[in-house]
């Protein structure tokens, strides 16, 4: 089969197109053929070192993809083979992630995807959706699992909505009844945070954006999605209602955090730092299965009439790929690997 492989952290250039043996899958795995494989941003983090320690003497990267199983491990049952799936984490602590013609992953990290949801979608879900999922159910007075009606009443700031995981949470709060406000930098991500279902689209640039929210809600957020905590601290604390939560997935731009210690007293500020890593089993099956009644009711489209762009690449060229994840070009990008 043909897979990108590295066998050194490094930049980009250090990904390989290589021929490899087909993998076996092992009790309770399923082999996947990958149609599509997308790709993050901890996926870059885990090729160039940053953070993620190599325990492999070669891996093939990307955590997220979508495709058919095609054979199953023992104790899976075989009536799987055939199942189109979405596949997670398929690289987290493995050496077999998704840029390759097939890939194995444990039986759940396979998650059935209906005949009139594309591979596109599904290789978009992944990181993005489970991280979003994530975000909308750590608030103290929040829900613990998404649903039609599960965030009614509550109103969600998605911090950067043009981003693949600010869409995400666009996507499954309104989904789950949310009034849904977004913050983006310019004209062009405001048509894509609006073309994904935000209700409210804020240019953080001008004017005064906290009043601009705080004219939306009077009593404040409920619930911020953070992917800049150091910039977007101070806005965040402006808009938050009492008890808020401010969820925390990223620190894009690096600026330290400083907190007013007594202002968040005062507000009970929940700080939510996530990581879908380390959040637990438990936590990221409920997410997996929440996300998958959301694709069921078409609720998480992809696409630039979606609002999330769509930026492909073969799979010879996946070092172009991730340098377009790292220019932070806006969409969602994707490998495609076998017809």
């Amino acid at each position: 089969m043909k897979a990108i492989i590295y066998r050194d952290n490094g930049a980009p250039d250090v990904l390989q197109f290589v021929d490899r043996d087909l993998p076996v899958p092992g009790p309770g795995e399923v082999r996947v053929r990958v149609s599509v494989s997308g790709v993050n941003p901890a996926d870059g983090q885990a090729r160039s070192g940053a953070g993620h320690p190599k325990h492999f003497s070669e891996v093939t990267p990307h955590l997220d993809g979508a495709g058919t199983i095609d054979a199953v491990g023992e104790g899976v049952d075989h009536s799987r083979v055939g199942q189109r799936v979405w596949v997670f984490l398929a690289a987290a602590g493995r050496p077999t992630g998704t840029a390759a013609e097939f890939t194995v992953v444990p039986a759940e990290q396979a998650v059935l995807l209906p005949d009139d949801a594309g591979f596109d979608m599904g290789a978009a879900l992944g990181v993005p959706a489970l991280t979003a999922h994530r975000a909308l159910t750590v608030a103290e007075d929040g829900p613990r699992r998404l649903r039609p009606g599960a965030l009614d009443g509550k109103v969600v700031l998605a911090a950067g909505g043009a981003g693949a995981v600010g869409h995400a949470v666009i996507q499954l709060a309104r989904w789950a009844g949310a009034t849904v406000i977004t913050t983006v930098s310019g004209p062009e991500k405001a048509r894509l945070a609006t073309a994904a279902g935000a209700h409210h689209v804020i240019n953080y640039r001008e004017g005064d954006p906290a009043a601009d929210i705080r004219e939306i809600t009077p009593d404040g957020v409920d619930i911020v999605a953070e992917v800049a905590l150091g910039t977007n601290l101070a806005l965040d604390l402006a808009v938050l209602r009492t008890r808020g939560t401010i969820s925390t997935y990223a620190n894009d731009g690096g600026k330290p955090v400083e907190l007013n210690v007594p202002q968040n007293m005062v507000l009970n500020t929940r700080l939510q730092f996530l990581v879908l890593f380390t959040a637990g089993a438990e936590a990221r099956a409920a997410a997996a299965q929440d996300v998958a009644a959301a694709v069921r009711d078409g609720a998480l489209p992809v696409g630039e009439e979606h609002g999330l762009p769509l930026l492909r690449f073969p799979l010879d060229r996946a070092a172009d790929a991730h340098r377009a994840v790292e220019s932070r070009a806006v969409g969602k990008v994707l490998v495609d690997v076998t017809p």
